[in-house]
């Protein structure tokens, strides 16, 4: 299983997709981090009222700006999953590259997971390092102003459903890897995380109206593919102290009115589970 996960690792740093990923992510966080230096800036000049106003507008705009960071930070990280994971082996089928691997009585189960032990450990870093550099840019370019009012047990809290959301991503690009073509598997990827996401924003326009059959929606859209309810989880988890009265992660767009129960963790934790066991038992099966 070691080799597979080697060659992996050797794959993706080849791979086009992903040295420009990397470039586009350092141009984002450069524009995440002069947009952050502007709005400390003006926001230090313009903030005025009584002390309590003052307070709220501060955590207000941090809560929001580092949300929107997140926020596109989580979506380049799943169109990064997606474009190198959902081939991973339907590729390698098509182009019959995986023979030399079965010739040498390799078991399949072994290079499903030597293949997901790649992917996974190798985005699970790419998303640590963005969440820390996006955190890290709130923080220190935003000043007394605009940096979020956040903890050492928030952040690594957040940080474990932020880095949890590309391993999800993995594994079921890994069961319409082994069971249909690279194209194709890569289109009912995509559609999946669209419907996730409108789901997820349908599901927070329900609750803020008190609209009922919405936040149905949302939930249904949540159970079929549970990514963005992963995100709200991170900023609920990264947002909200413990001892705080005042919860500002409900505000805008990028927060969360109606947060996913405990319960939805258990369910995406069995969901990944279950999704890389039909990956392993389908290529086993696969006629190659």
């Amino acid at each position: 299983m070691w080799p597979i996960m080697k060659i992996t690792y050797r794959e993706m740093l080849s791979k086009r997709i992903f040295t420009i990923t990397l470039l586009m992510s350092l141009a984002f966080l450069l524009l995440f981090g002069v947009a952050t230096w502007f709005a400390a800036r003006e926001l230090g000049r313009e903030l005025g009222g009584s002390a309590s106003d003052v307070l709220l507008e501060k955590h207000f705009f941090s809560t929001q700006l580092l949300g929107m960071g997140l926020y596109f930070g989580s979506f380049i990280t799943a169109l990064l999953a997606i474009l190198s994971s959902v081939g991973s082996i339907a590729s390698e089928v098509e182009s019959h590259q995986i023979d030399t691997w079965l010739a040498r009585a390799l078991p399949r189960h072994k290079y499903v997971l030597g293949k997901f032990g790649g992917l996974a450990s190798m985005l699970s870093l790419y998303a640590l390092l963005l969440f820390l550099g996006i955190l890290g840019i709130n923080q220190w370019v935003g000043g007394g102003v605009i940096a979020a009012d956040v903890g050492a047990q928030q952040i690594l809290s957040s940080l474990g459903y932020f880095v949890l959301m590309p391993v999800i991503l993995v594994c079921v690009a890994l069961l319409l890897s082994s069971v249909t073509t690279t194209v194709t598997g890569g289109i009912v990827l995509i559609i999946l995380y669209g419907i996730s996401f409108i789901g997820g924003v349908i599901e927070q326009i329900g609750s803020l109206i008190g609209e009922g059959a919405l936040v149905n929606i949302g939930i249904v859209s949540s159970l079929l593919f549970p990514v963005d309810s992963l995100f709200r989880l991170a900023t609920v988890r990264l947002f909200d102290a413990a001892d705080d009265p005042l919860s500002f992660a409900a505000q805008g767009i990028f927060g969360t009115t109606s947060p996913p129960s405990d319960a939805m963790l258990f369910y995406i934790l069995l969901y990944g589970t279950t999704t890389l066991w039909l990956a392993v038992r389908s290529f086993g099966k696969r006629d190659v």
